[in-house]
């Protein structure tokens, strides 16, 4: 018999439904007769069929008509919010967050699976997990490393021996000891009271990438987690049952003591969860849904769920992948402002930068002579101004090389020490079951990432602040030989003019968010915790800087292909012509103004998707390996979609 989960006012009820043709309006009906029938009042409602009321779908918020049958509209287990009309109690009900999740359109469950052995995850796995692209599964020696550890925990249990945070209390209360018999207690109560986050929950790739990265730390077998906690934590990943975790709270030591209790307190059943099915719901049915069961904490479960860097590190590996991303297409873009301006490909010569050896610098210069004129790629533009009194260009263009190669070499640096942290055990205390012994260390501690994430921001910033300045050239008559703003009969049309404030603007944002979190600190927990990394704040707005840099770079190719357009008949070279086709399948040139902003969200979304670069890239590819071994720059490999592998054991796929 089909059963519907219906949340109204304060309350979740599940109503059976012997009939799938009755209607959403039954369904309505049957859910208020059971709200008041065990009410002393009838919870103020007289008479049920006098009530007024709208019905949605709790996932989407899509509005349900009254008149349309339950097998229509609805799937068995779906959830269902009803609003009182005239109702002023408050529903206690989570709408769905601004922005577009991966996870809601068409979301399928993978077939693939990922095998987790605590050693080999990267920062493009981890990302690729909050998408939903693999399920996850444990290696058979993970498995055995944390049945070991959690035999070592039973037995300091066993023999009531006196460990922190297994049968003391915590920080402050480090020298409690708690009795056996309230230890279940203890661990549940650790996680309640740390759920104190507040802010916008993470989405839900995010909150994926969270408790994915959980299970990878547990799984190392150093944090004393019982297996079976850890599988019924994949169980609720691999049907993407997500806690309502809150973006903010967290001070990066003792770890990311908020957001990780409530990733555990939704697998605990309690507080709101989220699913593809459900929406956002109480957890205890969301998780019932899925035929799944709350975790029940056992010894020191509950400090092993909630102690680590994990929030610090998991939006830190997208900000690495989305700045590595945006990295290599900004070089595509300014090579095809650099066109557009008539620009010389002369300052990109090998021997030049082969005197100032910078990995980065060397590996954007050599992007830009195998998409600029050459004997590759002839451009009719180029050949127009080839004799032309111009000695040199404006920074913007001639460093390039300079300005692009540092932020590649700061991308690199950041994501080394991402993937390290990835794969490293953050707990307290560890468990070494090797040595019979548990050890208090201080590996919670979030400094590693939080500084390296600040300097991701201040190095990626820089894409966008000389990317505003080509945008300034582009759309100034003086500098660029171009119609003002981009766009014929100038003045009854402002083309690209408030398109280039609003990436001054965000260029201006950015200077604020570049000042790093993590030279700040403030002392918590009676000062026990009396040095903190700020690194929550460090990742968040990282992120928010990439997001700046993606738009301000989108704006620059949008103004650089209205400007070929002013060009023709003449052609630029054909990887450069490629992605103007590419730009051009999205959004039409610019003839008279027009509502610009779907224009800018379009092409963010192509650099979002990478497809910029998967145009220009084969090109690239096919220079690079066309060179003399001896004289080639960098290997082959740096134009993978795809990181080197770890010199760890990689991953493997099922």
């Amino acid at each position: 018999m089909p059963r519907y989960t219906v949340h109204i006012r304060d309350e979740w009820l599940a109503v059976p439904c012997r009939d799938p043709t009755y209607t959403i309006q039954w369904l309505g009906y049957e859910a208020l007769k059971r709200y008041t029938k065990n009410k002393p009042d009838n919870g103020g409602i007289n008479a049920v069929k006098d009530i007024r009321f709208v019905a949605r779908r709790c996932q989407g918020q899509g509005l349900l008509d009254g008149d349309d049958t339950i097998e229509d509209v609805l799937e068995d287990n779906d959830f269902v919010e009803i609003a009182i009309e005239g109702d002023t109690m408050s529903p206690d009900f989570i709408p769905y967050q601004p922005g577009v999740s991966h996870l809601t359109a068409a979301y399928r469950e993978s077939d693939d699976n990922l095998f987790l052995d605590g050693n080999s995850l990267t920062s493009t796995d981890l990302v690729n997990l909050g998408r939903g692209l693999y399920k996850i599964k444990l290696t058979s020696e993970a498995e055995n490393g944390v049945v070991k550890s959690r035999e070592l925990l039973d037995t300091i249990v066993k023999e009531n021996k006196v460990v922190y945070g297994i049968t003391t209390g915590f920080g402050k209360f480090a020298r409690t000891v708690i009795p056996v018999h309230k230890l279940k207690e203890l661990q549940e109560n650790l996680v309640r009271s740390h759920s104190a986050g507040v802010g916008n929950p993470l989405s839900p790739e995010r909150t994926r990438m969270l408790l994915a990265l959980r299970i990878n730390v547990l799984a190392k077998g150093y944090s004393g987690i019982s297996l079976e906690t850890l599988h019924r934590m994949i169980q609720a990943f691999n049907a993407s049952c997500l806690s309502f975790v809150p973006e903010k709270g967290t001070v990066g030591a003792s770890g990311d003591l908020a957001p990780l209790s409530h990733l555990a307190l939704g697998l605990m059943g309690e507080g709101k969860m989220w699913s593809p099915k459900s929406g956002w719901a109480d957890a205890k049915y969301v998780l019932e849904a899925h035929g799944l069961k709350p975790i029940s904490l056992k010894p020191k479960e509950g400090l092993a769920l909630i102690n680590g860097t994990q929030m610090i590190t998991s939006l830190g590996a997208e900000a690495v992948e989305r700045a590595q991303a945006i990295a290599r297409q900004a070089d595509i873009i300014a090579a095809i402002t650099l066109e557009v301006l008539k620009g010389t490909s002369k300052a990109f010569d090998s021997d030049i930068h082969a005197l100032r050896p910078h990995p980065g610098q060397i590996e954007v210069a050599m992007r830009f002579r195998a998409l600029l004129d050459s004997d590759h790629h002839p451009s009719e533009i180029a050949e127009s101004h080839r004799f032309c009194d111009r000695v040199q260009d404006a920074y913007t263009m001639r460093c390039c090389p300079q300005v692009h190669g540092i932020v590649n070499d700061t991308i690199d640096f950041t994501q080394k020490i991402i993937n390290t942290e990835i794969n490293s055990a953050t707990d307290n205390p560890m468990v070494f079951a090797e040595r019979g012994e548990t050890i208090s260390g201080g590996n919670f501690h979030g400094e590693y990432p939080a500084k390296a994430l600040d300097f991701l921001a201040i190095g990626v910033h820089e894409l966008a602040a000389i990317s505003e300045r080509r945008i300034e050239r582009l759309c100034n008559p003086s500098l660029s030989e171009l119609p003002a703003f981009l766009v014929n009969e100038g003045g009854l049309n402002s083309g690209f003019m408030i398109a280039h404030c609003t990436a001054a603007s965000l260029v201006s944002e950015n200077k604020v968010l570049c000042h790093p979190s993590s030279v700040d600190s403030l002392s918590t927990s009676a000062a026990t915790e009396d040095h903190v990394s700020m690194g929550g704040w460090a990742a968040r707005k990282a992120l928010r800087v990439v997001e700046h840099v993606e738009q301000v770079l989108a704006i620059e190719l949008l103004a650089a292909c209205q400007g070929i357009e002013f060009l023709r008949p003449l052609r630029t070279t054909t990887p450069l012509e490629k992605v103007y086709d590419l730009v051009r399948s999205v959004v039409k040139p610019w003839i008279k103004d027009r509502f610009m902003s779907p224009d800018i969200e379009a092409v963010h979304r192509l650099l979002l998707d990478q497809k910029v670069w998967n145009v220009a890239q084969p090109y690239i590819e096919k220079y690079n390996m066309e060179l003399l071994p001896e004289s080639r720059p960098i290997s082959p490999t740096a134009f993978s979609l795809d990181p080197p592998a770890s010199p760890r054991k990689r991953i493997r796929l099922e």
